[in-house]
């Protein structure tokens, strides 16, 4: 083979794993989106009502996607996750739907969660060289980015009207989200854990056969 055909043959190569690549993340955010979606319009699953607020499991696809196939990947399914909270908001709104009628408190911290996770479960992997572990510290602060992220651009923007939509004093608006915070987002980083690092693992030995 000359030289010329071996270059040609390497850039063939590269070209057709990168189409690979391509269609795979394609195909990977579409599934991710689709499940985030299905879980959205699921009464009780994907959006859990506690009293005027919602728990969720609707970062766990997000962080998943991620974790799999980086950041790109991860921010995409995570505006797929915003979106479906702002379309909530707007068409069955509660009392707090005021705030994530704002692109800033429903879309933004869900595409940072996509971000984020990646790179938190890369920085764990380089530590301890373990999927389990990484999976689950990653799926774990992942989960509380979406928390500390929602919350605090309530505060930000809205703290003393959503205390108040919430039947809560406006004077205590900041303790009263702090215990939103705790109350939803701590299950939500047990549960997101536990179901990250087991998909993970899976889907990691998927990927190298």
């Amino acid at each position: 083979m000359s030289w010329n055909g071996g270059v040609f043959f390497m850039m063939n190569t590269q070209s057709s794993a990168t189409k690979k690549v391509n269609v795979r993340r394609m195909t990977v955010i579409g599934v991710l989106s689709a499940i985030s979606i299905m879980l959205s319009m699921i009464p009780g699953i994907g959006y859990i009502p506690i009293g005027p607020t919602n728990a969720t499991i609707m970062h766990i696809p997000v962080i998943i996607g991620a974790i799999i196939e980086g950041p790109i990947v991860g921010a995409t399914v995570g505006f797929i996750f915003g979106l479906t909270s702002l379309l909530k908001a707007l068409t069955a709104p509660t009392v707090t739907s005021f705030a994530f009628m704002n692109p800033l408190v429903s879309i933004l911290p869900r595409v940072l969660i996509g971000i984020l996770t990646y790179y938190i479960y890369e920085l764990v992997m380089k530590v301890t060289k373990r999927v389990y572990v990484s999976g689950l510290v990653a799926g774990a602060l992942g989960s509380l980015v979406n928390t500390v992220g929602v919350l605090s651009m309530i505060y930000i923007l809205y703290a003393g009207r959503f205390a108040e939509a919430c039947g809560a004093s406006a004077s205590a608006a900041g303790k009263f989200i702090f215990t939103i915070g705790t109350t939803n987002g701590i299950p939500e980083a047990i549960v997101s854990a536990l179901v990250v690092s087991a998909v993970v693992v899976s889907l990691k030995k998927v990927i190298k056969r």
